[in-house]
């Protein structure tokens, strides 16, 4: 039945996004089984569940494929004639399987509501909110209420706690925003932090928000006492009344769970205002309400109630044989107001960009005039300053004419004196040709001296050439000797002190044999002297007996 699915797919939407564990959008098909045996068994079917394993070939579903298969497979088989009663009653027991699914995500040590309290707004936010996927990823689904639906749940729940809401601005914000909120973010703001000081918050809080579910869920039209005539004894006694769309319960008091009779409405009923028949001012303001063969008789205190039990039971009447219940149909309403609202600002937005095209296209035509005007203009500017220009050059040209006409004259007289000067020329210039030929051959001439002179040229600089190369050679040679010369010229050092060293050894040679033997100075002296000399290398100078002698080398 796509009218049940419809009014449940938001708490179906809620249980399924509690069962996914990666948070990827898909859940595997062994939970869905789980929560689909739930609900189908409170349709009275068995075994749908197992069709889960052969939809798809994967493991997994995201919303959109599940909600296709309860389509299919669960809620096709539910009848679409149910009446209402019975539609309430199986959207009451799916939404309490979906909630204990998914009640753990909101349940905290809530100072404010109770678990049941909670459950009620879960209803309503489920009753009033939208399905919507997630523009950037079509796997994604949340169900989120408008802020104007927020702020009417939120009026109302402060209205029952006896707040002013008007004076406090703090939810005038919601009248403009287009953020929508989840579940988890209306039950944050509806924990009315800055009014828990009121007495018996916690309970006067519930109250409200049960009071609002009979409203919105259970569909309560109106309540309060009415007076009934009975049957058997026809006196009016007074009940605590309940009106719904199917049904008018009547109760000995308002908090009794067990109801004293129920009259089942239909289109067949008829409600009408009495009026006594002595024209007479009645206690009870009285009214009926007839169906077939069947009359019951109501009656209120003063005429305005009256008044609104009967709108109240003409709007039930109404809706007793809908597929939809009031409230539903109210927020249903609201939603319709809201797109139409919505495609209406579209439309202006639409609209009003047209118009912001068209006068931009409109300002650009102006100022494309503008500039072709201007362009116009400073053409015209020049064309006049073309013909000022035209008419002084006209004027130039006229005395530029005359002057031409005299200088035409002048050269025609230049003419005849020219023809004398080119007779007088031309025997200059056979005077002039002449010498050139001269010239030529000197130049000729000229040029065989420099040509002999470039071969000359030529041949110096290829000695040159030579000689710098020679000149090379004699530098690294020179470099060369004086290397060897230094190097001699150590060498010579070296043996001079070779020489000292060798002078100074024989002068102490020489004091030794003078104090050993200072009177031999004979042969044997001169033998000595020998015999020292032997121990003397060949290249050093020789001593002569008795005289110092070196050989110099420079």
């Amino acid at each position: 039945m796509a009218t049940l699915l419809k009014n449940v797919t938001n708490s179906i939407c809620h249980a399924f996004n509690a069962l996914q564990q990666n948070r990827d959008c898909f859940v595997s098909k062994s939970k869905l089984k789980v929560l689909t045996a739930n609900i189908a068994t409170l349709l009275d079917l068995y075994g749908v569940e197992r069709g889960l394993d052969h939809f798809r070939s994967t493991a997994t579903l995201n919303f959109e494929h599940y909600r296709y298969y309860l389509a299919q497979e669960v809620f096709a088989s539910v009848s679409n004639d149910l009446p209402l009663a019975a539609l309430r009653n199986y959207e009451t027991k799916i939404d309490e399987v979906c909630w204990l699914v998914c009640r753990m995500n909101f349940l905290t040590n809530d100072e404010y509501y109770t678990e049941e309290a909670i459950y009620q707004l879960f209803r309503i936010f489920c009753l009033v909110a939208d399905l919507s996927s997630d523009p950037n990823d079509p796997d994604v689904f949340t169900v989120k209420i408008h802020p104007l639906e927020a702020l009417i749940i939120i009026k109302h729940l402060l209205n029952s706690l006896g707040l002013n809401y008007d004076g406090d601005g703090k939810y005038d914000y919601l009248r403009t925003s287009d953020e929508s909120l989840e579940f988890g973010e209306l039950l944050e703001m509806l924990r009315f932090k800055n009014y828990d000081k009121v007495n018996d918050y916690r309970e006067s809080i519930c109250e409200a928000v049960g009071d609002m579910y009979q409203t919105l869920i259970e569909d309560v039209i109106k309540k309060g006492y009415l007076f009934r005539r009975g049957y058997l004894l026809p006196t009016f006694r007074e009940y605590f009344f309940v009106l719904q769309p199917c049904e008018l319960a009547y109760y000995k008091h308002p908090t009794d769970r067990d109801v004293c009779g129920t009259i089942v409405l239909d289109s067949k009923f008829m409600v009408k205002p009495s009026h006594s028949s002595s024209g007479k001012q009645e206690k009870v303001q009285r009214f009926t309400l007839v169906s077939g063969d069947r009359t019951y008789e109501l009656g209120t205190l003063d005429h305005k109630t009256r008044l609104q039990w009967i709108a109240a039971l003409q709007l039930a009447i109404t809706y007793s044989t809908g597929r939809e219940g009031f409230q539903r149909d109210t927020v249903n309403r609201r939603k319709q107001q809201r797109e139409t609202e919505q495609r209406r600002r579209r439309e202006e937005e639409q609209l009003r960009s047209q118009h912001l095209k068209k006068l931009e296209e409109t300002h650009v035509q102006l100022e494309q005039e503008k500039l072709a005007r201007l362009a116009a203009e400073s053409q015209a500017r020049q064309y006049e300053a073309v013909a000022r220009e035209d008419s002084r050059r006209v004027a130039e040209l006229e005395d530029v004419k005359l002057c031409l006409e005299k200088m035409l004259e002048d050269e025609i007289q230049a003419k005849r004196d020219e023809e004398i000067v080119r007779a007088l020329q031309a025997r200059v210039l056979a005077e002039e040709w002449e010498k050139r030929e001269e010239l030529e051959q000197l130049q000729a001439e000229q040029k065989s001296l420099l040509e002999q002179e470039r071969q000359k040229r030529i041949e110096f600089e290829y000695r040159q050439q030579e000689n710098e190369e020679k000149l090379l050679e004699a530098e690294s040679m020179l470099r060369q000797l004086e290397e060897e010369r230094k190097r001699l010229d150590r060498e010579l050092k070296l043996a001079r002190q070779k020489i000292q060293l060798s002078e100074d050894n024989k002068g102490i040679v020489e004091a030794k044999l003078q104090a050993m033997s200072p009177t031999y100075r004979t042969s044997a002296g001169e033998f000595m002297i020998r015999r020292t000399q032997s121990f003397v290398a060949a290249d050093r100078p020789v001593l002569v007996a008795g005289t110092r002698s070196s050989h110099r080398f420079s």
